[in-house]
């Protein structure tokens, strides 16, 4: 007798929507909008990381490698995502048949865009954009005080993130094809973003 696996296994890419916007630009906010209101799937790859087990195998690489104050090499991060987005469907927390994956911090490379290329069917990448480098730094270090990010209230360090995040994502927009990306005003209030988002992308989301 055959019988069905207690977790069907997802082979088909999952049908993904890609977030992209400097530190402090409110992707976090618009995936989390997006997810409660449309039904959708908001991955956050800050969620994946920090929700390690340091004890797990990709808990202690991770760790490693954050605590030398390194990034993990671009493959290690795909296969960590892969397997904590496989575990999502077998916990009945994603349902790739029915929802969109809202990825935002990912790819964060060119690499890591054509390594998720396999898994990912992008249908749309939403591009936050804020003019004034210098509010975005105090919108950071608003919220870094009222969280406690003491890693965040650093002027030259929130520099330093806002001209790498803009050479390694100008790259990887170039990796798209032009008619994928959609375009937003981020210095908006939240909702003001959510509003142009819901409305420019409605026949999607």
């Amino acid at each position: 007798m055959h019988e069905e696996p207690l977790i069907p296994a997802h082979s088909r890419p999952f049908r993904s929507i890609l977030i992209f916007g400097p530190p402090g630009s409110g992707k976090g906010t618009l995936g989390k909008f997006l997810s409660s209101a449309g039904n959708h799937f908001h991955l956050s790859s800050g969620d994946i990381f920090r929700g390690l087990s340091p004890e797990s195998p990709a808990g202690k690489l991770y760790h490693n490698y954050a605590g030398k104050g390194l990034l993990l090499p671009d493959e290690v991060t795909i296969r960590i995502w892969h397997h904590f987005v496989h575990g999502l469907i077998a916990t009945n927390r994603y349902f790739p048949e029915q929802q969109l994956l809202l990825l935002d911090g990912i790819p964060r490379t060119l690499r890591q865009a054509d390594l998720l290329a396999q898994y990912i069917d992008v249908e749309k990448i939403i591009v936050l954009e804020v003019g004034n480098v210098e509010e975005l730094i105090k919108r950071i270090q608003r919220r870094a005080l009222i969280e406690k990010r003491t890693d965040d209230m650093d002027t030259r360090v929130l520099h330093t993130r806002m001209e790498v995040y803009q050479s390694d994502t100008s790259k990887v927009l170039k990796h798209y094809p032009e008619k994928l990306l959609s375009r937003f005003d981020a210095s908006q209030k939240p909702l003001e973003v959510l509003r142009d988002v819901l409305v420019g992308l409605s026949d999607l989301l």
